[in-house]
Parts: structure tokens; sequence; C-alpha cells
């Protein structure tokens, strides 16, 4: 008897099992076996009668055979559903989607080893509704367990559960680190290093945004005498005046307790647009002399829209065509919108060369010096004469690389005093965040450890997704994350 590992010696019948077994030659092959019933003598046994089974061929109610079952799983592990049926009836091994569905949701989850160093980041279930966490063995680089959310509560209560943890890696997000502190509270916590740069970044970038229009009048000719025109300045013009309203009701909201998406509902714009605004601290920054420190995408080619219309040459179709092949990608209704201050024109000088683009000036800051340029080096120096406020940030910027990139944690400290005493509100901002997380950031800018493997499982997360139409449910998308190699 199975259950009861009794033996028995009394047959009741027997019977033909047929069973799937692996493809012999690219051919389905069936295995048909001659089994046996037997009765239970065992007294009180609730199983009148049982079915031997032959050690590694059968298992109790299966229609396929034990090796060709594995193959099936690792299929259906690699491939889900609907591509792993189209696979395996090509390998001989007939089975529809919804068997190699409930295969996988059948496998046994191993049980999570001692863990000393653990990485957690999340990832999104449904971008922008619901996110999980995956935690990874940073020894191993395996992924250990999936959690539904992304709270702090689920977290400090998974690590409570695993004690013995002696590193977590992580991102910046406040709950993550508030999970840490309160489930495995003498563990090390280390930013991750990555995240770090990236933060940087973002604040350099808001930081060019907002200096942009330092730039215009040095790097303009110097216009011929006209009568002088009083038009109103940056803060007069109905674009200002709006950005600082809307500008009012989004950190009001946000202040009230509101997430960016339930702002963005109640004030009827995208979510870009709000996230844009919450994270500038001062309307100021995002208005410029042109209305707002955005880039537009046809300014680099204005100079060259001026001179083929001074030319003669104003037809819309043919300017389009031109700019196309110099890599625009815009719309032609904003070329259309740009040819209206621009045709009639008749300026007696050349126009101002174009400001470079504020993504464009990050990026010649934030890349090491070596891997610039002569010409880039150049013009970065060129720009940083004309503002020295962008003196300032590539500074800085410089500063904080050097500090990731020689593990020099021991000099933080220094560098977030100097940046709190500039007068760049972003990097003050991003110094504060440093100063607030100062231990991990500490421990990201001095050990060894990184995030690298739990981004790269994240990025696996996210190609099982789209495998399966980003439809699976929690427990299947689980067991795909934690078995398929």
């Amino acid at each position: 008897m199975p259950g009861l590992r009794a033996p028995s010696r009394r047959v009741h019948s027997r019977y033909e099992r047929r069973l799937l077994d692996a493809a012999i030659a690219g051919r389905e092959t069936v295995l048909h076996l001659r089994v046996r019933r037997f009765f239970c003598t065992t007294a009180g046994c609730e199983r009148k009668v049982f079915v031997e089974q032959v050690d590694g061929v059968t298992t109790r109610g299966a229609k396929i055979i034990t090796v060709a079952r594995g193959l099936l799983e690792r299929v259906a592990l690699a491939l889900g559903g609907r591509a792993g049926a189209r696979l395996a009836a090509r390998l001989g091994l007939g089975a529809g989607r919804m068997t190699l569905l409930r295969a996988i949701r059948a496998l046994p989850l191993p049980a999570i080893p001692a863990l000393t160093a653990v990485g957690v980041d999340d990832f999104a279930l449904r971008r922008g509704h619901r996110y999980g966490t995956v935690l990874v063995d940073m020894t191993t680089h395996q992924v250990v367990d999936v959690l539904d959310d992304r709270t702090a509560g689920t977290l400090a209560a998974w690590l409570s559960e695993h004690p013995g943890i002696e590193v977590i890696c992580r991102d910046r997000a406040g709950a993550f680190a508030d999970a840490a502190a309160t489930g495995a509270p003498t563990a090390l916590q280390v930013a991750d290093r990555w995240h770090l740069m990236h933060n940087l970044s973002d604040a350099v970038y808001q930081a060019v945004a907002g200096h942009r229009r330092c730039l215009q009048p040095s790097l303009s000719e110097p216009e011929p005498a006209t009568p002088i025109v009083t038009t109103p300045g940056p803060g007069d013009t109905p674009i200002a005046r709006r950005t600082r309203i809307r500008h009012a009701e989004i950190h009001t909201l946000i202040g009230q307790g509101h997430g960016i998406y339930a702002t963005a509902s109640r004030l009827g714009l995208d979510p870009k647009t709000v996230r844009w605004y919450a994270e500038a601290t001062d309307p100021e920054q995002l208005i410029s002399d042109r209305g707002t420190s955005r880039d537009n995408i046809i300014d680099t080619y204005k100079p060259y829209l001026l001179q083929r219309c001074t030319d003669g040459l104003t037809g819309t179709n043919q300017l389009l065509a031109e700019i196309r092949t110099q890599g625009y990608t815009g719309s032609e209704r904003t070329l259309r919108r740009c040819l209206i201050s621009v045709r009639g024109s008749n300026a007696a000088v050349a126009p101002p060369p174009p400001i470079p683009k504020a993504r464009e000036i990050t990026g010649r800051i934030m890349r090491p010096t070596s891997k610039l340029t002569s010409e880039d080096q150049e013009q970065l120096q060129r720009l940083c004469e004309l503002c020295p406020d962008l003196s300032t940030i590539r500074d800085l910027a410089h500063g904080f690389t050097d500090l990731l990139r020689t593990r020099g944690g021991d000099r933080l400290e220094a560098w977030v005093t100097r940046a709190e005493q500039e007068s760049i509100p972003q990097i003050r901002s991003f110094a504060n965040g440093l100063r607030r997380d100062r231990t991990a950031v500490t421990a990201g800018l001095t050990t060894s450890w990184s995030s690298g493997p739990v981004e790269g499982a994240v990025n696996r997360i996210k190609m099982l997704k789209r495998q399966m139409y980003g439809r699976a449910n929690t427990d299947l998308l689980r067991h795909r994350i934690i078995l398929a190699d």
C-alpha cells in the first residue's frame, strides 16, 4: 500500500496504461504498460484497491512518463504556454498550453537557503498600478523569493522571517530603507551606485535646463541698432503665470497626500507633466526667457530655415524634406508654427548659433573627460565661461562621479557639505537626500556590493512577462521567476 508502505500479494486485476514517452527519431512515442491492481490487506484502510507503480517511469494519475514530463517542465519554464506547446509538438511531445501551465504550477518551489547578503528591487506587475518585489541571493545571484507588493511592511516581515542577513543591496526607495531598518536592523544597507549616478544625472539635467536661458544673450551676435520696444519679461508672460499657478496647484495636492496619478487625474494632466512640476522646488526653474525651460525639437534647425527663407525658399513641404535628411523627427505642424516667425525675416546678420539642448550639455558634464572629443570639451568650457553656475554644476558633478569611480566613500561628507553651500538648488536637494541616507550611500561608495544582479533579475522578469503577454497570474509568474534557468 503506497501511503502505509505495507506490502500486498493479493492481485485484484490487470489493465493497460498508455503513457507518452520522449520522441524517438522525431516521432511521437507512446509506451504501453500492463500493470496490476492489488487489494489492500491493512485493517481500517479506506483504500481497498491500489495500482502498482514502476519506479522512475510512472506516477499516480500521470499520462506521461517521468523523463518526458521533465522535458515538458523545462520547455514550459523556458517558453510558457503557447510557445511551449508549439515547441513540444515539434519535439514529439504533444501537450497543450494548459497542460504546460499546470505542470509549472505543480512544481515545488525550492526552500529559501540561509542568506547573508540579499538584493531587493521592485518590478511592475501592471505598470502604474501594481508592483511586486524580487529578492536575490547576492552570493549566488539567484532569485530566492517574489513578494506580491512593494510595501515596507511586507518586506520587513520577510526579513524578520529570515534572520542572519548581514548585507541588503537596494536602490534609494524610502520604503525599502524603512523595511530594512525594521526587519533587519543590524544589516548593512548598501545603496546602488548606478542609482546614485542616475539621481545625480537627473539633478544635473534639471539644473542645466534652468540655466540654458543664461547662454542665449552671450551666444548671440550684436544686433543692429533698432528702436527699443518694451516687451514683457519672462515673469510677465501668460505662460509664466500659468506655470506658477499650475506649480502651486500640484504641490498643494501632493502636500495633501495625493500621488502623481491622483494629482494628474484631478487636474486633467499627463502624469509625466505632473512629475516634471513636482520635481521642481521653485516654479522659476521651469520658466525661461522663451516661456519654459523645455527644449524645442525645431530649435536646432532654425538657423538653416532662416537661411533658406532668406534665399527665397519658403515652401513647407520642400523645407520639411530638407530638414528630414538632417535628422528632424518632428511633425509638419511644428515646422509650420516655426515658419510663421521665420518667413519674411530679412535679418542682415547671421543667426546666432543654437544653444545645445539641456540633455546634450548634461551628457557632456556626466561623461568622463577622456571620453569627450576635443570639440565637446571646448564647447563645454565655452558654455561654462558664459555661465558661472554651469561651471559650478560641472565641478560638483565631476567631484561626485570621482567618488563613484574611485570608491571614495570617506570623502562623501566633504562633497555634501560643499554642495549644500553652493547656489544650485537641484544639487543641494540631491546632497540633502544623500545626507538622509548617508550610511547606505557611504557603503555603496566604499564596498564592492552592487545591485547589478538584481537589475538583471528585473530585466529577466520583464522578458517573462512579455512571453506571457502580461496576463500571467502572480502564482504562475512567481514559479517561472524562481524556477526558470
